[in-house]
């Protein structure tokens, strides 16, 4: 990058230092809380904050920035990976597709710059959004999704369209000195053009994290799953009037740290999240069982089961720079190709500290029972970020994969399909079909380290498939944010 690319990164550290962000391992950010969320985790955090501007700073020097390669040899019945933009430094990617319209909302987690057109008491990172009208092919400007100015940081964005109507509900966290990093409300009646003013959906908190958001098919009723604000305790706040108010009702009371990754609300008004809970020794170390949950209910959220799909090992430890070593760990999905029929996707190991396959397991009640968990991963590799969609009774799933078992430095995304309701699975495609040398973390066998805690899968009004995910050069970064649509 020339000479104004490398000041407006002076203005983003300089920026970071005096708001004193702090990077939750899954996204977050952190204040002085009890349990993992305690003050010498906040401390790791801030010295990563830091960390992360100052290797966007050093790659920048080397040439980050460059356009990126294109896809020369595309997956088959795939348009090629493509990378939403060669000069941010860009994390944990978030997508929403309209099913009766043509339209895709793709938003990303932005490092390195402040949002366009602010010039003072603006957040960094910030939470960028860009539309496209006809189905992935092109994309119109990237824009902050909130300004929100005097907010310090922004993380954890998720998105989805109302069925029914096209709206488009969004959800994050916000760091402000009045709300902590509490989860906000949006929405977008316009196409994305335009957005309500955030709500909070849990009032006036310290901290809460790592948010899900579902909506019934009509935008009436709205349901976001969190963690927080003491610990890890699982949370689920609801609206019964398309956002405007909210109700919350802690869900657990316990040692066992949730994290909502997928949530769906099924036709006859059911809803479900796909969630995994951890336990921790001390701030950093999993100890135990990973269990994988669906959360579920069946009255309008009145009433709430926490049905446990699978219980498995602590998988193998992050060791890429900056990172924790629950990074690859616990991570589900959730998707219904049937009336009462669920398939539930998940990771885990066979022995502890043990690479990862991810699994998928089905249920033909409604949820109340499940299946044991079929692998779909390669044995002996890691595995981690399974992500569900479905589509006129077809089932559509991503997962992350290492390449060569001795190359800790090579990652891939693959991409699988079911018509059966996930009793067998079509052959794996590799859709992260970038070329080596695309940004610089790209390889011959693949890219240097999953970037962000997690990418999203959705379909289009075509039919067609749409996947996001992050790479980068490690945990630290800096990195990108790939999606790759069918043909």
């Amino acid at each position: 990058m020339g000479r104004r690319g490398v000041a407006i990164v002076g203005i983003a550290v300089a920026l970071a230092a005096a708001a004193g962000l702090l990077a939750h391992p899954r996204g977050a950010a952190v204040p002085a809380a009890a349990g993992r969320a305690g003050s010498q985790e906040a401390q790791d955090d801030g010295q990563l904050a830091a960390q992360r501007v100052d290797a966007f700073v050093q790659a920048v020097s080397r040439g980050f920035g460059s356009p990126a390669k294109p896809t020369k040899q595309p997956a088959n019945g795939w348009v090629g990976s493509r990378l939403l933009s060669s000069n941010t430094d860009d994390w944990e990617p978030a997508v929403a597709t309209d099913p009766k319209a043509p339209y895709v909302y793709l938003l990303t987690t932005r490092y390195g710059v402040v949002p366009p057109g602010c010039t003072s008491h603006c957040p960094t990172p910030f939470i960028a959004l860009t539309t496209s009208s006809d189905g992935g092919s092109t994309f119109g400007p990237q824009a902050p999704l909130c300004l929100c100015l005097g907010v310090k940081a922004q993380y954890d964005p998720v998105i989805e369209v109302v069925p029914d109507t096209g709206a488009v509900y969004a959800a994050l966290l916000n760091g402000d000195r009045h709300n902590g990093f509490s989860t906000s409300f949006t929405k977008s009646t316009d196409h994305g053009r335009t957005w309500s003013a955030p709500v909070h959906v849990f009032g006036n908190v310290a901290w809460t994290d790592k948010p899900e958001i579902v909506t019934s098919a009509s935008g009436k009723d709205v349901y976001v799953s969190w963690n927080g604000p003491q610990g890890g305790d699982l949370y689920v706040g609801q609206s019964h009037d398309y956002g405007a108010t909210w109700t919350q009702q802690q869900l657990s009371d316990s040692k066992r740290y949730y994290y909502a990754y997928d949530g769906r609300v099924l036709a006859d008004g059911t809803v479900v999240f796909s969630e995994s809970s951890l336990q921790y020794s001390g701030s950093k170390a999993v100890e135990g069982e990973v269990w994988h949950h669906a959360v579920i209910s069946r009255d309008g959220g009145a009433t709430w089961e926490d049905r446990v799909v699978a219980k498995v090992p602590v998988g193998e430890n992050c060791v890429a720079d900056g990172c924790k070593p629950d990074f690859y760990i616990g991570q589900t999905s959730v998707a219904s190709d049937a009336p009462g029929h669920l398939v539930f996707a998940y990771e885990g190991p066979t022995t502890d500290l043990g690479p990862q396959r991810v699994y998928v397991a089905s249920s033909s009640d409604s949820g109340r029972t499940w299946s044991a968990g079929t692998p779909l991963s390669v044995a002996g590799e890691d595995a981690t970020g399974p992500r569900l969609a479905s589509y006129g009774g077809t089932l559509r799933l991503w997962y992350m994969q290492t390449a060569g078992g001795d190359d800790a430095d090579a990652w891939n995304v693959w991409y699988r399909s079911s018509s059966d309701g996930g009793v067998t699975w079509s052959a794996p495609v590799r859709i992260s079909d970038a070329p080596a040398g695309a940004t610089g973390y790209v390889g011959a066998n693949g890219f240097a380290e999953v970037y962000g805690d997690y990418g999203e899968i959705a379909v289009t009004s075509a039919g067609k498939t749409f996947a996001t995910w992050g790479e980068g050069f490690s945990y630290t970064g800096p990195g990108g944010t790939w999606f790759n649509v069918q043909r």
